[in-house]
């Protein structure tokens, strides 16, 4: 049984992948207001203008504004 050959490797400048593409799908699109957020509750990624703050476990987290329901996404399974 030979191991597979290991296809990536770091390079110089510490990268590893030559074909994947660079940054996040969650990075900013320029301004502040462009970034998105989870929903505490449903999990889904909303940009900032679609979420509010609430008081959660004593805590503020952000969570769709103005509910999951609402805005498309059930809360549980």
């Amino acid at each position: 049984m030979a191991k597979d050959e290991v296809k990536t490797r770091i390079e110089a400048d510490g990268l590893r992948y030559r074909s994947k593409a660079p940054g996040s799908p969650f990075a900013p699109a320029g301004a502040f207001g462009g970034s998105t957020m989870s929903c505490f509750l449903c999990g889904k990624h909303r940009p900032r203008s679609l979420l509010k703050t609430r008081k959660l476990l004593g805590k503020a987290q952000t969570v769709c504004a103005p509910s999951c329901k609402e805005a498309g996404q059930s809360v549980g399974p």
